[in-house]
């Protein structure tokens, strides 16, 4: 079942049409990852099908009754006028509930004061169910469970909203959303402002999301871990693929394979097609040839204007009257021309040939640290252990913002001196430090002077280069002060990837980036021969390149030797065993608190038995001495039937007796030993 539709979309500013002809459609239980560079209109694209902005074209259809929830990128805005407390807040999400909880309570208060008719009885037991079934006797732990795993400590709970940064009230906004549970969460650049743990648990939460998701995220790990379907977005189309994030780049490898075949076999057709036209258009086929040259002109402009990827699949005159073709037909010379311009298929990445090399025999030590202590006079930041980092390794240094990731490489390179210990460098090292390089940025140049400022070249070279790094056309004329963080960070890797650097120090080189950026960096990075030392948040990077993870835990810099997915691995091997010790030692001390309870019931019981035995040997001992007085006057009146029968008594009572007496010594023993 379909929960959205939407139908030709298309979105306008004045002249200019930042998507067009977009159709869509989110399943009940979809999980879908919305992606594709910066500017091309993912956010827009939310809005409309969230209902918030109108599209200049096209329809968007919800199903009845279907509850939508939306988290924009930032929310410094949310709550305005709301004078809630954080925890006051979340519970305004279960208003309804909270008043049937209220008559729940008044009900019972009628039946503690004795109103006990069939119909009270009735009416709150049907009240207590529906409650129940609501979710009522639990609202309160999911509450607190979301709050603490987007990382609001008790501490926040009674924050005003107003007080809260931009960032805790998105946070305070998701959190909000997931009590509310709507049947389609929108959600962009949701893992924006939270720590590792927090994106961990959300990424848990949302794999067993009962209903719909459709997310816009940088985060490719996030992805990886969220999504079962992925929207490659472009301006006059979105392209599905099926699977997680990592399924999406393999398939979408495939898909630009089979476009490039597509694409060779267009071009040799339409030259073949168009050699004909030139040998028959004034020859005694000149009407086939005409025939032929006013075909390909509506194909020529329907590429022209849609590329390839828009006649997928498709007749070429069925695309024309897509597209809006609407020339009659072109000279000879004018369809060679556009044949000519004809480009291949858009979104594929481009070839890098990048200049990195080592410079080092492998096997060589690239760093190593002797009892290292890293921070500031009065201000130890973290104590590392001894470690050892060789030529072609990569090493992931992880840890919460503050923890002195930034100060570590500092320290390496000899701008910070270690509070303790030393720092060893190997011989033969060019070093590129990515901060560095960015920091270095001249902000009056243009990128393209900028480059040939570090490296000499020429125009023409130079342009190819940063082709590679995503600056075309007139980009590469911009100034570099006028450049998103996003964009400096791609000019300072091209600058630094010609040093012949052959150990890299990146401080969080994929901040700012769109996923199309991230992988053109990540493209170079695997290729580099030499030995890199990464400081990032970008899981998904940390899992394609390292090869020890160094983690920051409570002052210690400890080294796991694998890969991030290992890591990860261990760390929840070790929860769960942290878990089961746990668990182990509840068990063991509800076995304590029962054996003790034991030993108390016991000692009560016998306390008690005591008294009960104490009790029956006196009356036993007062009926043994009525029998014994009894058995003289029988006797002595020689009442023979009686003397017999009252003997046989005398002996039950005296066992009955010696058996009291036995048990009461026992008893007695056993209280002493236990006392």
């Amino acid at each position: 079942m379909t929960i959205l539709t939407a139908a030709n979309l298309g979105q306008s500013f004045g002249a200019f049409d930042l998507f067009s002809g977009l159709s869509v459609s989110i399943p009940n239980d979809g999980k879908i990852g919305l992606v594709g560079p910066n500017g091309v209109g993912k956010t827009t694209l939310l809005l409309i099908l969230a209902g918030l902005s109108p599209a200049t074209h096209g329809t968007v259809q919800r199903a009845k009754g279907a509850r939508l929830g939306y988290l924009p990128q930032e929310s410094a805005r949310a709550f305005t006028g709301r004078d809630h407390t954080v925890y006051e807040e979340m519970l305004t999400v279960f208003e309804s509930l909270r008043r049937d909880e209220a008559r729940l309570r008044d009900m019972e208060a009628e039946m503690a004061n004795g109103q006990l008719s069939d119909d009270l009885l009735a009416k709150y037991g049907a009240a207590q169910e529906q409650f129940e079934l609501a979710g009522g006797y639990d609202y309160e732990v999911r509450l607190r469970q979301v709050l603490q795993g987007l990382g609001f400590g008790r501490d926040d709970w009674d924050l005003p909203l107003a007080h809260l940064s931009g960032g805790q009230k998105t946070r305070a906004l998701l959190a909000r959303l997931l009590l509310e549970k709507p049947d389609l969460l929108i959600l962009d650049e949701p893992t924006n402002h939270l720590d590792v743990a927090a994106i961990e648990w959300l990424e848990n939460t949302l794999r067993a999301w009962d209903g719909a998701i459709l997310v816009v995220s940088h985060d490719r790990y996030f992805l990886d871990k969220v999504i079962n379907t992925v929207w490659e977005m472009r301006a006059t189309r979105i392209e599905s693929y099926r699977g997680n994030y990592s399924s999406y780049v393999e398939q979408r490898q495939a898909r630009w394979e089979q476009r490039g075949q597509q694409y060779e076999q267009i071009i040799e057709r339409l030259e073949k097609e168009l050699d004909y036209i030139r040998r028959n258009i004034a020859g005694q086929r000149t009407q086939q040839a005409k025939g032929k040259l006013s075909r390909i002109s509506r194909e020529l402009d329907a590429m022209e204007r849609g590329g390839i990827e828009a006649v997928e699949g498709k007749k070429w005159s069925q695309v024309a009257d897509e597209i809006g073709a609407s020339r009659l037909g072109m000279s000879v010379a004018e369809a060679a021309a556009a044949i000519n311009r004809l480009k291949e298929p858009d979104g594929r990445p481009p070839t890098f040939n990048v200049t990195l090399r080592s410079g080092q025999r492998s096997g060589e030590i690239v760093l190593r640290t002797h009892e290292l202590q890293v921070g500031y006079p009065g201000t130890p930041l973290f104590q590392a252990e001894d470690v050892e980092l060789h030529r072609l390794e990569c090493a992931a240094v992880l840890g919460p913002n503050g923890t002195g990731k930034t100060t570590f490489l500092r320290t390496i390179l000899g701008h910070h001196p270690p509070l303790q210990g030393e720092v060893r460098l190997g011989a033969s090292l060019q070093i590129g430090y990515f901060a560095q390089a960015h920091e270095g940025l001249m902000p009056e140049n243009r990128v393209v002077d900028e480059l040939m400022r570090h490296h000499v070249m020429d125009m023409s070279e130079a342009r190819h280069y940063l082709a590679q790094y995503l600056f075309t056309a007139d980009d590469v004329f911009k100034p570099v002060h006028t450049l998103s963080g996003g964009e400096r960070g791609r000019l300072a890797l091209a600058i630094l990837a010609l040093e012949g650097a052959n150990f890299l120090l990146l401080d969080e080189p994929t901040n700012h980036l769109d996923i199309p950026a991230q992988e053109m960096l990540q493209s170079v990075l695997e290729q580099f021969q030499g030995t890199i030392l990464l400081v990032s948040h970008d899981r998904y990077l940390i899992d394609r390149l390292a090869t020890q993870i160094w983690h920051l835990d409570d002052g210690v810099l400890e080294v796991f030797h694998g890969s991030y997915a290992d890591f990860v691995a261990e760390r929840e091997r070790q929860a769960e065993l942290v878990k089961a010790a746990r668990a182990d030692r509840q068990a063991a001390a509800r076995r304590d608190i029962d054996a003790q309870q034991a030993a108390e019931y016991a000692q009560r019981r016998r306390a008690e038995r005591l008294v009960e035995v104490e009790a029956a040997i006196h009356e036993l001992e007062t009926e043994r001495e009525r029998l014994h007085q009894r058995l003289a006057e029988v006797t002595a009146a020689e009442a023979f039937d009686k003397i017999q029968s009252l003997t046989v008594e005398h002996a039950a009572v005296e066992q009955a007796l010696e058996d009291l007496l036995q048990e009461w010594e026992n008893l007695a023993r056993e209280q002493t030993l236990a006392g």
